[in-house]
């Protein structure tokens, strides 16, 4: 396989990762808090894989939707 084809089979394997832990974060967030603004939905879906593994240890204590994502 070609290094291009290689290169793209695994940004695209990030991506799905990227979208399948967003996917989660965001389900974990409603469960616990309700309804979550569109502000936060952008912001989690925008966020890297580092980041989204963060947020999703931080929800187990945190109070709030913001104390997620500071």
């Amino acid at each position: 396989m070609s290094s291009f084809a290689e290169r793209h089979l695994e940004k695209g394997r990030q991506e799905g990762m990227q979208q399948g832990e967003a996917r989660v974060l965001l389900r974990q967030m409603e469960r616990k808090f309700g309804t979550v603004s569109v502000e936060i939905r952008q912001r989690i879906n925008q966020a890297d894989e580092e980041l989204l593994l963060e947020w999703s240890e931080r929800i187990l204590t945190a109070n709030s939707p913001e104390e997620v994502l500071h």
